[in-house]
């Protein structure tokens, strides 16, 4: 993609993606102020070394400028969010938390490897990057409010695109359109008294004496908190299951909750401590099993769908409205990038089980039952469904036109925020420090 001094979001990404290093301690001091907002080296120092650490800078001389006038930018537009009293709601920051760990998790194939990983339960990202979310929450906010007038016609886009030099015309990578069809196995009533039982034993066990936090260690099947003893850390109203919340949050500290059900499994609870409108609790998790025999019939209701769209006696839209128990069955089965919002992915952004079924693919194939496990962790199949492969080629007005209007969209936004960023620099409050003066700044930030 050709480069459109596109740094208002440079770094948003970058901000959120989880860091496995521990950061070293970083000699601290303010380095810009816009009005009220500050700017520490420590800011740009983390950024840095993250950014580093995906390996993708080739020349970093420049980079911590970089990185600054991003945050001079942010800093401008959460001043005009505080200014315009713009707000963002706890539903709308946890829907974004929830949508990027759920990317980020299928990256790493299940929510325990991604744990495993880091280190650190899903609760604990959360509370990490909730600010960061509610920040660039509020930054969209305001750049669509400067933006939303804007739009292209088709010979402005076909003038953009004739504008672009020949030899930085952009490749243009491999892409491909996939549909899906998920069968979860239903979990008999036989296992989940099995489980409520086994539940039951461990929580009388509890009200006669014995530690939680040690029957959570040897038998919660939570592992993100088994290890913690079942403990969760703080957390809000909108961050766990709403059956989960609606017991936790009316708890008395140290009561020990009755059995519940959410999709995770069946939980018993234990307030630690309550402060304000967020608690802090331990649960001991069981998880129902799916017999192997209500695995075999799911993986027989998949090998039907296929059949049917293989013989042309189905559409696979249909069979997905028919046989999935995924959402995306009301978009005919496509799944939808995460990161972009449309039904196009890059090969290096679709999950390595579905890349390896798609290797053997041609358009238009649809795939044998394939074992996979659900974001709660429980065992399921799908089918996959190639519906469509580019090749990798030079961009064209032809074939890549919605991408090219995309671009042209993005350049005309750019030139009204530049605009607009000047327009507010001569009213606003700025200074930097002297070490960072001589940066070659895209805009100019001081009077």
């Amino acid at each position: 993609m050709p480069n459109f001094k596109l740094f208002a979001f440079l770094f948003i990404h970058l901000l959120w993606l989880p860091s496995a290093f521990s950061q070293g301690k970083v000699i601290d001091q303010v380095v810009a102020v816009v009005a009220s907002w500050s700017i520490l080296e420590s800011d740009i120092e983390n950024q840095y070394l993250q950014y580093k650490l995906q390996g993708n800078i080739a020349d970093v001389s420049n980079i911590r400028c970089r990185i600054l006038e991003n945050l001079l930018f942010q800093k401008l537009m959460l001043n005009q969010a505080e200014i315009d009293s713009v707000t963002v709601t706890d539903e709308q920051v946890e829907e974004e938390l929830n949508r990027k760990l759920r990317y980020y998790i299928a990256q790493f194939g299940s929510e325990e490897k991604f744990v495993e990983f880091y280190k650190k339960t899903i609760i604990e990202f959360k509370e990490e990057f909730r600010d960061v979310i509610r920040d660039q929450k509020l930054i969209e906010q305001v750049q669509y409010a400067i933006t939303r007038d804007v739009k292209v016609t088709p010979s402005e886009v076909k003038r953009f695109f004739n504008q672009i030099p020949g030899d930085s015309v952009p490749m243009m990578n491999s892409e491909v359109e996939i549909g899906q069809i998920i069968k979860n196995p239903p979990v008999s009533v036989e296992e989940k008294i099995r489980v409520k039982d086994k539940l039951q034993v461990l929580r009388d066990r509890i009200l006669k004496g014995e530690d939680f936090t040690t029957l959570a260690v040897l038998y919660s099947e939570d592992p993100g908190s088994a290890g913690k003893g079942g403990e969760l850390g703080f957390v809000g109203r909108g961050e766990l299951y709403p059956e989960f919340e609606s017991i936790a949050f009316n708890l008395k500290k140290d009561e020990v909750s009755e059995i519940l059900e959410t999709k995770a499994g069946f939980h018993i609870i234990q307030l630690i401590e309550r402060r304000g409108d967020y608690i802090n609790v331990r649960h001991i998790l069981l998880q129902p099993k799916v017999s192997d025999q209500d695995l075999v019939n799911a993986r027989l209701i998949l090998e039907k769908a296929a059949r049917l769209v293989k013989s042309d006696s189905m559409s696979f839209e249909k069979a997905a409205l028919d046989f999935s128990d995924d959402p995306s069955k009301n978009n005919g089965g496509l799944m939808i990038n995460p990161e972009t919002g449309t039904t196009k992915f890059e090969m290096d952004e679709v999950e390595p089980a579905i890349s390896f079924a798609l290797d053997k693919m041609n358009v238009g194939d649809i795939s044998q039952p394939l074992l996979m496990r659900t974001a709660e962790g429980k065992q399921a199949y799908r089918l996959i469904y190639l519906k469509s492969r580019t090749v990798p080629h030079y961009a064209n007005l032809k074939d890549d036109y919605d991408r090219i209007q995309i671009w042209a969209l993005e350049d005309k936004n750019m030139k009204k925020i530049d605009q607009w960023i000047s327009e507010k620099v001569a009213k606003t409050y700025i200074n930097i420090i002297e070490d960072y003066l001589q940066c070659p700044f895209t805009h100019q930030w001081m009077n």
